[in-house]
């Protein structure tokens, strides 16, 4: 696929993502739109979709190949979207993550900040931690 036809997928993906549009969604990823494809500030579609608390599209996403460990980096969207959807309390997010096999443990800023555990019981959002801890999360000294 042509260079310039990837990146307007990846912007119409986003503005998708950004609205809550699942139909669209849909359609750009069978259009060929790359699920893991970053925008202009390194952030994944799949951590915006976790911090908005998207959970069908995150399963879309996770679906058609976003990893759902995969890290972000842009300003305000630096972590992992299971630290994204705990933080919020996105309990069906959170859900779709661990059921596509993110890591209940991993930290993000590369393994040296906060883990999702402590987003969800800082938040505080029990039920989201209760997920986390019936998925293996571990409480961090």
């Amino acid at each position: 696929m042509k260079k310039r036809r990837q990146k307007k997928l990846s912007r119409r993906l986003f503005e998708a993502v950004l609205t809550g549009d699942v139909g669209a969604t849909k359609t750009l990823l069978r259009s060929g739109a790359c699920p893991e494809r970053r925008n202009s500030d390194s952030t994944t579609p799949l951590y915006l979709a976790s911090v908005q608390g998207e959970a069908e599209i995150a399963r879309l996403l996770m679906k058609a190949g976003a990893s759902p460990d995969a890290e972000s980096a842009g300003p305000g969207s630096e972590g992992t979207p299971l630290c994204a959807a705990s933080c919020w309390g996105h309990t069906e997010t959170v859900r779709q993550l661990l059921a596509r096999g993110a890591d209940p443990n991993l930290r993000e800023d590369h393994g040296t900040g906060r883990a999702p555990l402590e987003w969800a019981d800082g938040g505080p959002h029990p039920a989201t931690a209760e997920i986390l801890r019936a998925a293996g999360a571990r409480p961090t000294s």
